[in-house]
């Protein structure tokens, strides 16, 4: 690609060839030993669990759980990455992931072949590693898995709907449980508790608690007694593992020849002898703390996007100023403290056994989020130094980790949003927003108390946590409502699984006389996939408890803490439990909709005979059809026919979600956030009345239908907007995706159309917002030729992936977004 139009800033770095290494030797260094390797795995922590394991049965799992972790502490291989400044891995140098057996080893004989040879996301596992992994790991694991249990548990009226196989690896994406491949959701720890106080004084309330409890209480003696047993170990296990390494760095230094490094490596053993036993002294020692936290975290249990990084600009600041003030530490001097963080971060991937979590989330997806920005728990601007540190080393350090999200709301100070809006033009798709407006007083209405709500930390994709008050950890249910539609059409069934009856059998499409007996068929089949949904997770949800626990994110919870439970428990007193369902096609549904209403029972401009036609031949030779239905009145346009659609299929899910999230005491939420799942989704999906061809993605989030949003961004800002049901509480995030030319923000008048419209965003009460900002003429010479683009960035839903990383469709996806070429 030549310069054919106006380049974001990351498009000129990588067309143009600019270095960006001068300053940053150190970083680029590290980086250079595994950047775009093929990752491999580390069996060590499935090893020393399942040792474990296996010789605790029959005691408390929480127990259990602590002791694994306390075996894999004093056992797993510790590493220092040569030249970084922070200590600690949870597996091998290089790219590499780790297993949970515990979770689905029972198809490791059936996956771990495979797995260098998938197409998406590959991993390399040795044949020693194999042997061992197949002969001695996992055979213990079959039988016992909580996969296994679901599967084997799950009434015949679900697993319709759930699976393609007997034994449920395969997803039929109709209404998919994500549960069976991680042991819990995102999460946040208190990190901020762990750097002032240490491990060893958190050990000690255990202890005081445990010695507190009433020997003769027969309750306390069978429930609490092991919990706080438990409390101690894990603790006990963090400390053991941190001071290995502070062994392993001296031996270092021992053998190190070049100075500097060898008083880097005597420094390294000084600070993990400090933390996280005991509280951080200062900035470097509060991110060595952090960061053991977040690595053990990994080895603890697999979260979904793993533990997020909290509110980073919040809780080391005080340990930057104080530093800054006593010239311990400068800008450049922080910068790159938390540049090793991100490439150290980089080199742990979030592995996928399970073939349809590999679909889901593709490109080595794990989002980390640091939450910069937003107010304080007394309802002051937060923004601070350390805010506009994390944004000048994501334009500076362009990579992919951490995930930045930056939290917004109606007094956001001018300057920090101008420097938002720069790092957004960079084109890499950071930061993603989160809106303080929408958020806080919805999780106030939750039940979540306010000056917690006002500290909440953006957690995955879109979701925001409070560390000390969330207490639901269980993957949710994803559902297909595009299915619905084609349900409706083909009296319950998909034509991609045949004849076999899917749905419920709601006649012909041709026999429909009028628009009300075409909805009220489409609701039927629609609400029907929501029952299944909420019926499948009421089943999760009871057995979840029985296969994983949390002691480590348990021992950071104040609510854990004091009521003596585990955090994978159903209820703790004093939780607010947050879950959600996922709507997948969320566009590509209401798009469909309005077409069949408009154009066959009200202008009568095709007949739904004319209609069943062309999506049986996926538009071939029907192409005057496709061209009307993509015509008719879409979502994204600021149509108030369309987006009246929109608010109503949004308003019935939420009915149905507030009637049973009463009986559950869970308040189950309506979602728009698929992640890359709309891309396999779409794939059993066929044709659609909005002119969709068949196979091929749905929309994703609260976006626009691929190349149905006509008028502009505002207007795409304006139908969300318009299509949410402000007055009810059980909703959750609307991803929203929005894609701009850099031509469109080229300059300072640019940047501040951005800001602008991040105004007019956070006004509107809208949950999040992110950008590409990029020609589709990159989109196109990357995919063509990507050994020239591997460094090019894209946001997908929630995170950024390197484009050349992920499937040819999913890059089809990015592509065939609307480019807005003007605010």
């Amino acid at each position: 690609m030549t310069g054919c139009c106006t380049l974001s800033p990351q498009e000129d770095r990588l067309i143009n060839k600019i270095d960006t290494r001068k300053g940053r030797e150190r970083v680029y260094g590290i980086l250079d030993t595994f950047h775009m390797t093929v990752p491999s795995i580390d069996i060590e922590r499935a090893r020393y669990f399942t040792e474990s394991m296996k010789t605790t049965e029959g005691q408390v799992l929480v127990l259990r759980w602590a002791k694994a972790l306390k075996n894999v502490a004093e056992n797993i291989t510790v590493y220092i990455t040569p030249n970084s400044l922070l200590a600690g891995r949870a597996g091998k140098m290089g790219r590499y992931g780790i297993l949970y057996p515990e979770i689905d080893g029972d198809f490791y004989k059936v996956v771990m072949k495979d797995l260098h040879k998938r197409a998406k996301s590959p991993f390399l596992l040795s044949k020693e590693d194999t042997d061992l992994l197949l002969n001695e790991i996992a055979p213990y694991w079959e039988g016992k898995t909580y996969h296994e249990h679901l599967n084997h548990a799950m009434p015949e009226e679900l697993r319709t709907v759930t699976y393609d196989d007997d034994e449920g690896l395969k997803s039929k994406f109709v209404v998919s449980e994500t549960s069976s491949y991680r042991s819990a959701l995102q999460w946040v720890h208190d990190f901020e508790k762990v750097i002032k106080r240490g491990f060893e004084d958190i050990k000690a309330e255990a202890q005081a608690r445990l010695d507190a409890l009433d020997p003769l209480s027969p309750v306390q003696n069978v429930e609490k007694r092991p919990f706080y047993q438990a409390m101690i170990i894990v603790c006990d296990a963090v400390m053991i593992w941190a001071r290995r390494h502070a062994v392993l760095a001296r031996e270092l230094a021992a053998a190190e020849t070049d100075e500097k490094r060898k008083a880097e490596l005597l420094e390294i053993a000084e600070i993990c002898e400090q933390v996280p036993a005991k509280p951080a002294r200062n900035f470097r020692e509060a991110l060595q703390c952090q960061w053991f936290v977040q690595m053990f975290s990994r080895i603890e249990q697999k979260s979904s996007a793993i533990i997020s990084n909290g509110r980073m600009d919040q809780y080391l600041y005080p340990f930057y100023k104080k530093d800054l003030e006593a010239g311990i530490i400068d800008e450049d001097k922080a910068t790159e403290l938390l540049e090793n963080m991100w490439v150290e971060m980089a080199q742990f991937l979030d592995l996928y056994i399970n073939p349809t979590g590999n679909e889901f989330q593709e490109g080595y997806a794990h989002w980390e989020a640091v939450t910069i920005g937003g107010q304080t728990p007394e309802g002051e601007d937060a923004t601070n130094d350390l805010s506009y540190l994390f944004l000048r080393s994501k334009r500076e350090f362009p990579f992919n980790y951490p995930d930045l999200a930056t939290r917004i709301h109606s007094r956001t100070p001018e300057r920090f949003l101008h420097e938002v809006a720069l790092t957004i033009k960079d084109g890499s798709g950071y930061p993603k927003l989160i809106n303080d407006e929408e958020i806080i007083p919805l999780y106030t209405a939750k039940g979540a108390p306010f000056n917690e709500a006002l500290d909440y930390a953006v957690s995955g994709c879109t979701e925001a946590r409070m560390p000390n008050r969330d207490t639901y950890t269980s993957g949710c249910v994803y559902i297909n409502a595009a299915t619905a539609i084609e349900m409706t059409l083909n009296n319950g069934r998909l034509k991609h699984y045949g004849d076999e009856l899917i749905g419920l059998e709601t006649g012909n499409a041709t026999d429909y006389k009028s628009w009300d007996e075409f909805y009220k068929a489409f609701v039927d089949q629609y609400m029907n996939l929501i029952s299944k949904a909420f019926y499948q997770q009421a089943l999760v949800d009871k057995l979840r408890p029985q296969h994983f626990a949390s002691p480590m994110a348990s021992v950071l919870h104040d609510l854990c803490m004091k009521e003596g439970k585990d955090l994978q428990n159903e209820k703790i007193e004093g939780g607010v439990d947050f879950s959600y369902f996922e709507i997948l096609g969320y566009g590509t549904v209401t798009d469909s909709l309005s077409a069949i209403k408009k154009l066959v029972f009200e202008d009568k401009k095709l007949t739904m005979e004319e209609v069943m036609e062309a999506l049986a031949t996926d538009f071939e030779g029907h192409e005057d059809v496709r061209e009307m239905l993509r015509n008719a009145p879409a979502y994204g346009n600021n149509d108030p026919y369309a987006d009246s659609i929109a608010k109503e299929l949004d308003r019935i899910t939420q009915v149905y979600a507030e009637k049973y999230s009463e009986e559950r005491g869970i308040n189950c939420d309506v979602r728009y956030v698929p992640i890359t799942s709309h891309v396999p989704f779409g794939k059993i999906v066929s044709a659609t009345p909005n002119g969709r061809h068949a196979w091929t993605a749905l929309s994703d989030g609260t976006s626009a239908s691929h190349g149905a949003d006509h008028n502009g961004p505002t207007a795409v800002l304006m139908s969300n907007y318009h299509t949410k049901n402000t007055g009810m509480k059980n909703r959750a995030s609307r991803l929203l995706n929005l894609k701009l030319s850099p031509k469109a923000v080229e300059g300072e008048e640019g940047t501040r159309k951005i800001m602008d419209m991040i105004r007019t965003w956070c006004d509107l009460r809208l949950w999040h917002l992110q950008f590409n900002i990029i020609n589709k003429e990159t989109l196109l010479a990357a995919q063509k030729d990507p050994d020239n683009y591997r460094d090019l960035l894209v946001r997908i839903a929630g995170y950024s992936a390197y484009f050349c990383d992920l499937s040819e469709d999913l890059q089809n996806d990015v592509i065939n977004r609307t480019e807005h070429a003007a605010i």
